[in-house]
């Protein structure tokens, strides 16, 4: 790749410091809104943080484009970037926002580099911890310079996984333990470090919610697949859960639970 990943990690922290943290329990009422539903927050923070990032990156790599989570929900023609042949940048600036947004500390920043479709660089920072997840594609992932590696292959039983509470009710008759984070980035540090055994995600697989995670899981020995069995792609926005799971079996434990419910669900 053609930009340095701690360069990056600097612009991620310096924006965090500079445009979320300080927001942070102090939103005004007028500062937090609603976009699609009332449940789908945007505070200033997400768009100040983004701006911010926007600008640095593109200064950094020459010739990039954004594809930003609040910009696209102004124009959603952006994803259409996602095709072209520029590097493009896939922002999340307040993964949580909800979360963010109530005081709760489970939110991070997510950045992803993609280039002709595939996720070259993730990074996931947790603003509270100032802790950084990377990978580079065929590098590895890290945390804070360590190497991760997913958690090791476990009897159904001993199974934690991290969901949203929709699906969690449909684990627990398996004796299969389940965390719910409200927060993206959160689930898939969880999962590439080890702390919990699979995640599930559901529908609209957005790309900032997706693509820095689902590297950063992969370069940590993970196996991450919808329940059709294809790879996730960034520009694949629409599909059947994604799982994540430290190998092919784990995975396949988890599809065939979940499979009697996701063709139904919408949502």
């Amino acid at each position: 790749m053609t930009v340095n990943p701690d360069s990056v990690a600097a612009i991620i922290r310096d924006v965090a410091r500079d445009e979320i943290l300080p927001r942070y329990n102090t939103l005004e009422a007028h500062e937090v809104r609603s976009k699609s539903h009332p449940g789908d927050l945007v505070t200033a923070a997400d768009e100040a943080a983004e701006a911010a990032l926007a600008t640095r990156l593109r200064a950094l790599l020459p010739g990039s484009v954004v594809v930003g989570e609040e910009g696209t929900a102004a124009d959603p023609r952006l994803l259409d970037r996602l095709k072209e042949d520029a590097p493009v940048w896939v922002l999340d600036p307040v993964d949580g926002t909800r979360n963010f947004a109530h005081g709760v500390p489970r939110f991070a920043v997510m950045v992803a580099l993609v280039r002709g479709g595939d996720t070259v660089c993730g990074w996931i920072l947790d603003p509270i911890a100032d802790v950084l997840y990377v990978a580079e594609q065929g590098a590895g992932s890290w945390r804070e310079g360590k190497r991760i590696r997913v958690s090791p292959a476990r009897r159904p039983e001993a199974l934690v996984g991290a969901t949203g509470y929709r699906h969690a009710k449909l684990f627990k008759p398996h004796g299969i333990r389940t965390r719910q984070s409200g927060s993206a980035a959160h689930d898939y540090m969880q999962a590439s470090d080890g702390r919990v055994d699979f995640a599930v995600f559901r529908r609209r697989l957005n790309p900032w919610d997706h693509a820095a995670g689902a590297l950063i899981h992969d370069e940590a020995g993970g196996f991450g697949r919808t329940v059709d069995g294809a790879s996730y792609r960034p520009g694949d926005r629409e599909g059947d859960h994604l799982i994540l799971a430290p190998d092919e079996d784990t995975w396949s434990r988890i599809r065939d639970i979940l499979l009697p419910h996701v063709r139904g669900d919408k949502g």
